[in-house]
């Protein structure tokens, strides 16, 4: 599209996998899980960031994996901060680095922030610190890393969890072959809609299509003011599969529709992979690959297929606006 090369021409987003800078800003030192895409969407933003970044993030697996102590991943300034108050940090991190610019401590140069928190960290407990974050003028991203569980406290559910899945909050039994009966909250959406001096807020996968996910920084860094992205990350331990397998589940997220994949420029709605109208992988395939819905029986897959199908089909737009309301999805 012309207009977004020329919203984002001091991006310089990648082209191809050989354009991707070589210098790592996160590297050994960590004590993340093998096959781990939270140390991936770590790893990448960092990257297309570049060293002039400070990143602050709540309490969460990725926190307790990468701030052991005397030890630590990061070769950019980094701070750890309470499980609710990762956009409050944002913030006060974007004030002081405005403070020392405008006193002259500083030099007056282009310095990215970016808050790194979970989808319990962002989305639940710490949601109102994020709609704070929001609500500001200051150039911050935040960038919500979705295991889909509180996984730093033994894999318990939360707001963005997929509907029946076993967790240690919601164990299957006898009696209840479905315990967790709540539609994953649609995070990147209230974003967006609830926020509307937000230029940019987008979703994503690590690994799929590829430097997708990069690019998608290097265009919320680049644009200026309050930003969001909100990443699907598969996780071997809380979802239970080989560590293998974390790309090929976060591709099939996008392939099957469950997770919408898309960006929110100024209010415009582009599709990174657009399904819709378009045949789409059975959501079956997603998640019967995952010990976590091993006690599903044929109609709870048809009842989220056929709850994946109504967005795509009948929403105005799929995966952001449950109603029709007028408004209009560029092609």
């Amino acid at each position: 599209m012309v207009k977004e090369v020329e919203e984002f021409r001091d991006a310089k987003l990648y082209k191809g996998v050989h354009s991707i800078d070589l210098p790592e800003y996160y590297t050994s030192g960590h004590r993340t899980c093998q096959g781990c895409e939270s140390a991936l969407v770590m790893r990448d933003f960092a990257k297309a960031a570049g060293p002039r970044t400070v990143v602050t993030g709540a309490t969460g697996c990725m926190y307790v994996a990468n701030t052991s102590y005397m030890t630590t991943p990061w070769l950019i300034p980094w701070m750890h901060t309470q499980l609710a108050a990762g956009g409050a940090s944002a913030v006060g991190m974007a004030a002081g680095l405005r403070a020392l610019k405008r006193k002259g401590k500083i030099k007056d140069e282009k310095i990215n922030v970016i808050n790194f928190s979970g989808d319990l960290g962002a989305g639940d407990e710490g949601l109102g610190g994020l709609s704070g974050a929001m609500q500001s003028d200051y150039d911050l991203l935040v960038i919500v890393y979705d295991n889909e569980s509180a996984a730093n406290t033994d894999i318990q559910a939360s707001g963005l969890t997929t509907y029946g899945a076993q967790t240690t909050f919601s164990p299957t039994g006898k009696v209840h072959r479905i315990m967790h009966k709540r539609w994953k909250k649609n995070l990147a959406p209230m974003i967006a809609v609830g926020h509307p001096n937000v230029k940019y807020v987008a979703t994503a996968v690590a690994t799929f299509p590829p430097m997708d996910y990069m690019n998608k920084v290097k265009k919320a860094l680049s644009i200026g003011g309050p930003t969001l992205i909100h990443t699907l990350d598969p996780c071997p331990k809380g979802w239970d599969y080989h560590p293998r397998y974390s790309h090929d589940l976060g591709e099939l997220a996008i392939k099957t529709g469950i997770f919408p994949v898309y960006e929110i420029i100024k209010g415009r709605v582009i599709y990174t992979y657009d399904l819709r109208g378009k045949k789409r992988e059975p959501v079956r395939s997603y998640l019967e690959k995952q010990g976590r819905f091993s006690h599903f029986i044929d109609e709870d897959y048809e009842y989220i297929q056929a709850k994946v199908d109504e967005m795509w089909d009948e929403w105005e737009i799929p995966g952001v606006v449950p109603f029709s309301a007028g408004l209009k999805v560029e092609k």
